[in-house]
């Protein structure tokens, strides 16, 4: 399983996932509950990657992720990560450690918070391709 954050400067969770550059991604094909967690790989998207602009015409950093984690993300969004075979969680945590380790351990995340930037998405995917 693949499990990509959205974080702002790799260190907080980021809201508005669809514009998001910065990502932590987490392959946790090989591990085992009594291990360890790997450490993530960082991605830092391109302008022309960021997933709200990404045209499907190519392949893109975050391909074959299965759970994208972030603390908002329009139904646009939501809907093309679907598409591509994601799921996407949203979160109040903060803490991309500790996102990861409540998903690993069959925790609930904690509802996001409120964000006007979501309600602008929502209006804006109104009218999305996606």
């Amino acid at each position: 399983m693949k499990i990509a954050i959205a974080t702002k400067d790799f260190a907080t969770v980021s809201s508005h996932a669809g514009q998001t550059r910065q990502w932590l991604l987490y392959d946790l094909t090989e591990h085992r509950a009594n291990r360890l967690l790997p450490a993530p790989r960082r991605v830092d998207l391109e302008k022309e990657q960021v997933l709200h602009v990404f045209e499907d015409d190519a392949p893109h950093p975050l391909d074959g992720v299965d759970i994208v984690v972030a603390a908002s993300a329009g139904d646009g969004f939501i809907r093309h990560m679907k598409k591509r075979g994601t799921e996407v969680l949203l979160t109040g945590e903060t803490d991309p450690a500790i996102a990861i380790t409540r998903l690993l351990a069959g925790e609930a995340l904690p509802d996001p918070r409120f964000d006007i930037t979501t309600s602008l998405c929502r209006i804006r995917d109104l009218f999305s391709r996606y």
